[in-house]
């Protein structure tokens, strides 16, 4: 029997992936605990749509991270911190400073991705990657000065 499964199973396919099984394997474990449909004509038009609508949609995610890569690749970015004598900084500047200033600046971009690529407790410029995609990485760098 043709299925199509509705999430990962190991040792058999990823979801919207279409495979042949037993069918009393499919009957009593797939469809009961809801991991798979049969591969009906209008469920394969469903699956169809869906993955030509998922690949849209990573289409558009890849241009919009392109997109950002262009207007923030190798750019200065300027943070105002406070800091006290000596120039060092009171705590340490985040990922999640460099995430809001750079939404500040009208680029979108999410704090998980952004790499800081040594500790900043200094006044100073440092380097700084941003996985804007999984084949997107946009380097720039961040200018930590004193707040006035």
């Amino acid at each position: 029997m043709k299925v199509i499964l509705l999430e990962d199973v190991k040792g058999l396919g990823k979801v919207d992936d279409i495979v042949e099984v037993h069918d009393g394997y499919a009957r009593n474990f797939l469809f009961h605990k809801k991991l798979a449909l049969e591969a009906t004509p209008a469920n394969l038009n469903v699956v169809k749509t869906r993955k030509t609508a998922e690949k849209a949609r990573q289409a558009r995610e890849l241009a919009q991270a392109r997109e950002i890569k262009a207007s923030i690749d190798g750019q200065v970015i300027t943070l105002p911190i406070k800091c006290g004598e000596g120039g060092r900084l009171y705590g340490s500047l985040t990922t999640m400073d460099i995430a809001a200033a750079l939404d500040k600046a009208g680029h979108k971009v999410d704090k998980r991705g952004i790499t800081i690529h040594s500790q900043v407790k200094t006044l100073g410029d440092y380097d700084v990657d941003a996985r804007l995609h999984a084949d997107v990485i946009a380097r720039f760098k961040i200018r930590v000065v004193a707040e006035a």
